[in-house]
């Protein structure tokens, strides 16, 4: 099909997909996200059994922001340039997945390696792998399901995927906990050691997310390029020109920091309040294992002393039994956060639009950061038995009581990934919304790596190592966030008439 070179085409008509479609190109999704969640939930518990100290632990993790910041836009460009007869999107999510289940195979059996290279060491390259792979599957997996699913049925697809993501995330924060309580896995670990549960966690994690991947891969055809631009009314000749226009590394940068100095004020107000809110979900991600362990299982921060456990050599078991069954707990209450999530997210909208964006955004923020000062009352506590349908178990008091605090964050969590968007996109240009949005991520990925830089330091000299702290200054700051959405000025670009095609750099 050609065009008149220069002006717009006239888009065809995009056939609509079947349910079952939606559901495949969705489908990866959760192995995606099911990895995600094992790794939140448990690589600090491995990184801590490997040998790293408390204040450390956060220098691991900055290689989860630096990764997004590096890899999804290199992917993200490199995925709209590629076509080939095994499509355009899938040789990266596909790429991206075989590597990511690589990662979660062998991180949490770094202790083989020991007589190659330090266990520790080799766990940091596996979570580093890791999460530049998780990275390279996200990114072209986003730009998949807007190519293949057309604009009146995008409400259905972004549901399907929102419940994906949300069942990776509750069962894969949950499944350690299950293989122990319900299968029967050892959970404990000695110094240097990970406890068999988490490996076989990880394992299973690799495979669904490998599984899941591939039938999305295998039972998704992408477009070929004629299909593409005729549905999405592209001159292909007009774009083949433009992008041939090849800017120098200058111009580019620029381009970008000219950008990044005209940036609409509503932005750069929501800037603040983007700092408060990751740089406190950092620091949860990271501690909230200590911080149980040592508050609600009465677990001495000695016992996360690498130069201490040399000195001891053997872990006591009732000390490793304290750890694991803390680490299974971790689990269990951030599936809870993320059920409590997607609860809220079906009512979100509805709120926002009765209450106002505002009002909706900071009270849930304030909500986050009262769940998150909360954790002090909840300490240690009589044995309680649990009944959680899977399986009952025995848990501390204090344990049963951190439930009540996810509901706050998980209100967080769904505000975080959906409102800042919400009043955001009132204010962009349309012609530079996608490069707008692309900066917008470096609101996410500069507080996690200044909380990683800041925080471990935090930890051992102000709160002499005691977790528990840690996560009530992320409630502060949350609480700051909260209050910061009130200094955001809700405005409406002046838009130029035709939208311009965005072309990648």
């Amino acid at each position: 099909m050609s065009h008149a070179s220069g002006a717009m085409a006239q888009p065809v008509k995009q056939p609509k997909l079947p349910f079952w479609q939606v559901w495949n190109v969705s489908l990866g999704f959760l192995g995606v996200q099911f990895g995600f969640a094992l790794q939140n939930a448990n690589a600090s518990r491995i990184l801590s059994d490997l040998g790293a100290d408390l204040h450390s632990l956060s220098l691991f993790w900055i290689v989860a922001p630096l990764m997004g910041l590096i890899v999804q836009p290199i992917v993200g460009s490199a995925s709209d340039r590629t076509w080939s007869r095994f499509g355009r999107r899938n040789p990266y999510i596909l790429f991206g997945a075989i590597a990511a289940a690589l990662g979660m195979a062998f991180m949490p059996n770094a202790g083989i390696v020991v007589a190659f290279v330090a266990p520790i060491l080799f766990g940091g390259v596996m979570l580093a792998l890791m999460d530049a792979a998780f990275n390279v599957t996200m990114q072209p997996f986003r730009a998949l399901v807007s190519d293949m699913v057309p604009s009146e049925q995008r409400t259905l697809g972004y549901s399907v995927q929102s419940l994906l993501i949300n069942i990776g995330a509750v069962c894969g924060s949950m499944l350690p906990f299950i293989l122990t309580n319900v299968i029967g896995l050892e959970n404990t670990a000695q110094a240097g050691e990970v406890a068999p549960s988490v490996i076989w966690a990880f394992y299973i994690g690799a495979s669904v997310l490998l599984g899941s991947v591939l039938w999305t891969v295998f039972r998704t055809k992408e477009y070929t390029p004629e299909q593409y631009n005729a549905y999405k009314g592209i001159d292909a000749d007009q774009l083949a020109r433009e992008r041939a226009e090849q800017k120098s590394l200058s111009q580019r940068l620029g381009g970008f920091f000219q950008l990044l100095f005209t940036m609409p004020k509503t932005m750069r107000q929501l800037a603040l309040v983007q700092f408060f809110s990751w740089f406190a979900l950092f620091i949860m991600w990271v501690y909230t294992t200590p911080a149980i362990t040592q508050h609600v299982w009465g677990v001495e921060a000695k016992w996360f002393d690498s130069h201490y456990l040399e000195t001891v050599g053997q872990v006591p078991a009732h000390i490793a039994a304290a750890k694991g069954a803390a680490g299974d707990w971790v689990g269990i209450i951030f599936a809870a956060y993320s059920l409590f999530a997607a609860l809220f997210s079906i009512v979100l909208a509805r709120i926002a639009n009765t209450f106002g964006r505002k009002p909706t955004y900071a009270l849930s923020l304030l909500l986050g950061g009262l769940g998150y000062i909360s954790f002090l009352l909840f300490q240690g506590g009589e044995p309680t038995q649990v009944n959680l349908l899977i399986t009952e178990v025995t848990v501390p008091s204090g344990a049963l009581g951190l439930l009540l605090p996810m509901v706050g964050i998980g209100i967080a969590w769904a505000a975080i990934l959906a409102m800042p968007y919400a009043i955001l996109s009132d204010s962009l240009p349309a012609s530079k919304t996608g490069v707008y949005m692309g900066i917008f991520n470096f609101t996410i990925a500069a507080p996690q790596i200044v909380s990683a830089l800041v925080a471990g330091a935090i930890l051992k000299g102000v709160f002499d190592n005691q977790a528990i702290y840690i996560i009530v200054l992320a409630g502060v700051f949350m609480v700051l966030g909260a209050a910061s959405v009130f200094f955001v000025r809700e405005e409406r670009a002046e838009q130029s008439g035709a939208i311009e095609e965005a072309v990648t750099a």
